[in-house]
């Protein structure tokens, strides 16, 4: 087997890997999400919102480009979310006809119920790993996503 082969298999392996651990971490988020009553794209969504929203809400576009999810597929969920008392969506202060969503005081303490467990789950899944091994794997991760964009939208055009 040449070099050249060698690296193919590796990238095999690779890809096989990540179809794996997707598949993995649909059914983590299946789970919280029935911890709370929701389906997974709420959780997500939650939990996109959650990791976005720096003190003055954030956008539907904003949750829709983190998660890779149409905007109106966020809208009629986060309109969900806001029935059940988990969203709060307010117009923003810059421009009324966008929305600004936030979590609920309820919503945050539902998700603080499962702290526990989630840093249990996260100690289990990343076993073996520091926090420097962490860092250099998302770094090495995120190199990845912008290849893989990139060589998606080569394919996408047909320079490939």
């Amino acid at each position: 087997m040449d070099e050249r082969d060698r690296v193919d298999r590796a990238v095999r392996d690779f890809i096989w890997n990540m179809v794996e651990i997707h598949s993995q971490l649909e059914e983590i988020h299946k789970s919280w999400a029935q911890l709370l009553g929701i389906t997974q794209p709420q959780w997500l969504i939650l939990m996109a919102v959650d990791e976005l929203d720096e003190g003055r809400g954030v956008s539907g576009i904003a949750v829709a480009n983190k998660l890779r999810i149409h905007p109106a597929f966020v809208t009629n969920q986060t309109k969900k979310l806001e029935t059940m008392e988990l969203l709060a969506r307010a117009p923003s202060p810059d421009d009324a006809r966008f929305v600004q969503m936030s979590l609920t005081p309820n919503a945050r303490a539902e998700v603080a119920k499962l702290t526990d467990k989630r840093h249990a789950l996260n100690a289990t899944m990343f076993d073996g790993l520091d926090q420097a091994s962490l860092d250099y794997l998302n770094k090495r991760l995120a190199s990845i996503a912008k290849n893989s964009q990139l060589a998606s939208q080569k394919l996408r055009i047909g320079v490939l």
